[in-house]
């Protein structure tokens, strides 16, 4: 019960600082923690295919796109 309430605060501050932290890096590995905790979450409800489904297409291979985009803008 504990770690189902830890990882549901914890999704839900990582969501909040994505969307407002200014830095696009920090909001990117901000969103990727929280595919992380959703993932876990889906984990302890023993949905395994939605857990790794969302673990390697979200936390995965979405965040890979997102971080490379990010890298290579230029900034001023």
């Amino acid at each position: 019960m504990v770690i189902e309430l830890l990882l549901i605060i914890a999704a839900i501050v990582l969501a909040a600082l994505s969307v407002e932290l200014k830095n696009l890096l920090q909001a990117a590995v901000c969103l990727c923690g929280m595919c992380i905790a959703v993932g876990l979450i889906f984990g302890l409800l023993n949905a395994t295919y939605v857990m790794v489904f969302q673990l390697l297409i979200y936390a995965g291979a979405t965040m890979v796109l997102f971080i490379s985009v990010v890298m290579l803008t230029r900034r001023e």
